[in-house]
């Protein structure tokens, strides 16, 4: 698998990347469920064999149950700390800025013997100005307790104030992790994108896939709806009350997917991270390792312009998450 550089970082990625939210043994709102740490096991030694070399995960992920259950999957595959490059966030709500020192330690500890490669605050809801928070991140690189910093869910304005105060220190702005998929491309109108590319910052796209949908089981089989746990449904709610609207999209993947050898999820995954170059990294989840296979053999096929522009048309026209 081909590999990139993060933003301006000396942090080289594989385009796609495993989300671990599904790791956090229901927590984080039973988005997911829950999945036996054997499969979590499965999962990550199947990514890694496959070329995945990194993993990102959260605090708020389960308490730190995804940051524990990502670090015995990769003790139990063999790997030793500096070969694989870890991503974890830090949770601001209802925090000040000093949290993160005080708290960088329960990170490690979850996550170890593996350093932290990427810390990212998690959204834009601490109580503490977006300086004071950068300030602090800059102090954890600086004293090497972090490799890098990036933030999650910022706004085009939120990312550029990251980026000065981060600058003022000294420190670079990696990414910026947001929600992109061919179903939700805000980030293409609201200047965020468009900033990363100017600022050199690397974008990470969760929910690649639409949360299951871009796979298109769900359009197939409606049966399988109900299967979702409530929070994932809701959440879908829009989309899921108009799968025809996205059908040509599904059916135009799965299409293009043939002449590949590939599925309609790794020809969506593969348009992601192609269309805007280098800039857009993606971290697929995986609740079970043929899911993994799936995910890292997106990066073995090359999309022509014309699929890739295609794609690109249908996506429009199914509609965006507002």
């Amino acid at each position: 698998m081909e590999r990139r550089k993060l933003g301006t970082s000396d942090l080289v990625v594989s385009p796609i990347g495993l989300g671990c939210w599904q790791f956090s043994n229901a927590g984080f709102g039973n988005f997911w469920g829950s999945i036996e740490l054997e499969t979590e096991k499965e999962i990550v030694a199947r990514s890694l064999e496959l070329g995945i070399n990194w993993f990102d995960t959260a605090e708020a992920y389960g308490r730190g149950n995804s940051e524990r259950a990502l670090s015995a999957s990769l003790q139990a595959a063999g790997k030793k700390p500096g070969e694989v490059i870890i991503a974890t966030k830090w949770m601001p709500l209802l925090r000040f800025a000093g949290s993160i020192s005080r708290t960088i330690s329960k990170r490690t500890d979850c996550l170890a013997p593996f350093p932290i490669d990427l810390y990212q605050i998690h959204f834009p809801a601490s109580l503490s100005g977006i300086p004071s928070q950068m300030k602090r991140m800059a102090s954890l690189v600086r004293s090497e307790r972090i490799r890098c910093v990036g933030v999650s869910n910022f706004s085009e304005v939120q990312m550029r104030k990251a980026h000065k105060a981060l600058a003022d220190e000294g420190v670079a702005l990696v990414s910026n992790q947001v929600q992109y998929s061919l179903l939700d491309r805000r980030i293409e109108r609201n200047g965020v994108l468009d900033a990363a590319k100017e600022l050199g910052i690397s974008i990470i796209a969760y929910s690649p896939l639409a949360k299951g949908l871009l796979t298109g089981r769900f359009h197939f089989d409606p049966t399988q709806v109900q299967n979702m746990t409530g929070m994932r449904r809701q959440s879908l709610k829009r989309h899921l009350d108009s799968l025809d609207r996205s059908r040509p999209l599904i059916d135009e993947l799965a299409r293009i997917g043939e002449t590949h050898g590939a599925t309609a999820a790794e020809v969506a995954l593969n348009w992601l991270v192609t269309f805007h170059g280098d800039t857009v990294v993606a971290i697929p989840g995986a609740s079970k390792a043929t899911q993994a296979q799936h995910n890292a053999h997106a990066m073995t096929f090359d999309l022509t312009e014309r699929e890739l522009q295609s794609i690109d048309e249908l996506s429009r026209r199914a509609g965006e998450v507002e």
